[in-house]
């Protein structure tokens, strides 16, 4: 390990990664195919940030869905390749994709959809998510809800302290978030220690913070109709969905789960509603 702020950690040893974050109930894309499913979604799915592919290869085996995925970055996509295969995976930013296939849905998972840092960063996913879906197509995303920090400090009172062992060695990270106001982010600083000895190393990322009502305002813009946003139950609420369980509550804690609809291509030269 060394000391860069360049790459991630997690993101750069996908299997550490899975070791840190495990979903061994596959809860995340139960959870898609569950919403996929009370929405009479066709088979085609795109997975924007489907990271080491587990989402991606339950969907396309257990669900029997024609999966691709697409992700930043190539040790992710190769691990995927690797363990997870099934799904055709792809290099490809979220601002910029250009598959040259059509998709009944496209899944955001776990805050992916906040990596679109500014306006025209979230504008130009929506125009991509646009090209690429069938007419009535659905974009399903779950993510951090930028409304639960007016007010609540609960998860910037830090650093937080977490240690987890992999092939004989811990692993410990302090994190740190706070708020950019001025940028609408979520920032996070994150310094890593071994006890292998090597030094440690520090990473820097951030999330838009979206508040519900900028969201449908975005997505109404970019020709979608908004049918649900809520904030659970879903697969990283506490406590979490369970099979069958529909969704409810407000838009007010940590989660924000939405499943929005591609409105018909406007004609005649008119503007989206």
């Amino acid at each position: 390990m060394t000391a860069t702020t360049s790459g991630n950690l997690l993101t750069d040893h996908p299997e550490l990664y899975e070791e840190r974050f495990p979903d061994p109930e596959r809860l995340a894309a139960r959870w898609t195919e569950d919403t996929l499913a009370r929405h009479a979604a066709g088979p085609r799915v795109l997975d924007v940030g489907c990271g080491t592919g587990r989402d991606a290869a339950w969907l396309h085996h257990r669900a029997g869905r024609e999966v691709t995925g697409i992700d930043t970055s190539q040790a992710m996509l190769t691990h995927a390749a690797t363990h997870n295969p099934g799904p055709a995976y792809h290099l490809a930013d979220m601002r910029e994709f250009d598959l040259g296939a059509t998709f009944d849905a496209i899944a955001c998972l776990d805050s992916a959809l906040l990596y679109c840092h500014t306006n025209e960063d979230l504008t130009a996913f929506l125009a991509r998510c646009r090209a690429h879906l069938a007419p009535g197509g659905l974009l399903v995303a779950e993510m951090r809800n930028g409304a639960f920090f007016l007010g609540n400090t609960e998860l910037l009172d830090g650093p937080r302290t977490n240690t987890f062992a992999w092939r004989g060695t811990t692993y410990t990270s302090h994190t740190t978030l706070w708020i950019d106001h001025g940028a609408q982010l979520l920032r996070r600083r994150r310094i890593w220690t071994a006890d292998d000895g090597c030094p440690q190393e520090e990473q820097r990322s951030a999330w838009r913070l979206l508040f519900p009502q900028e969201l449908r305002y975005f997505l109404t813009t970019a020709g979608f109709e908004v049918l649900a946003l809520h904030d659970g139950p879903g697969p990283r609420t506490e406590p979490p969905w369970s099979e069958g369980e529909a969704p409810h509550g407000t838009t007010s804690s940590d989660r924000l789960h939405l499943i929005a609809r591609l409105m018909p291509h406007p004609t005649n030269g008119d503007t989206p509603a």
